[in-house]
């Protein structure tokens, strides 16, 4: 038992790194060729938007904001492929079955 304790609390911890790791890390998306740019950290969180001025034309908002909604969903798509890569092997190992509370 004592050892079972002990390893839970190693993926504990490993479990902590690896979301601190993640909340510092950032994706950047992009769409209409660069010409919007998202940044989201391995959290999900939005970081930072960049519009290419090219891209604002008052006659057709709407195009900005599809680019804008395109560059954000690849950022987050890079944000949580990061996270399934660092979390996976610690989720599953966490996700064991034994019967720890808040594991």
């Amino acid at each position: 038992m004592q050892q079972i304790l002990q390893q839970a609390q190693k993926m504990q911890e490993q479990l902590v790194a690896a979301q601190e790791e993640l909340a510092n890390a950032e994706t950047t998306g992009s769409a209409g060729g660069g010409l919007v740019t998202a940044v989201v950290s391995g959290a999900g969180e939005l970081k930072s938007l960049t519009i290419d001025p090219k891209v604002v034309d008052p006659e057709d908002v709407e195009t900005l904001a599809d680019l804008v909604v395109a560059a954000v969903r690849d950022a987050s798509a890079k944000a949580n492929k990061l996270a399934s890569e660092a979390m996976g092997p610690l989720a599953g190992g966490l996700g064991g079955g034994l019967g720890l509370p808040g594991m």
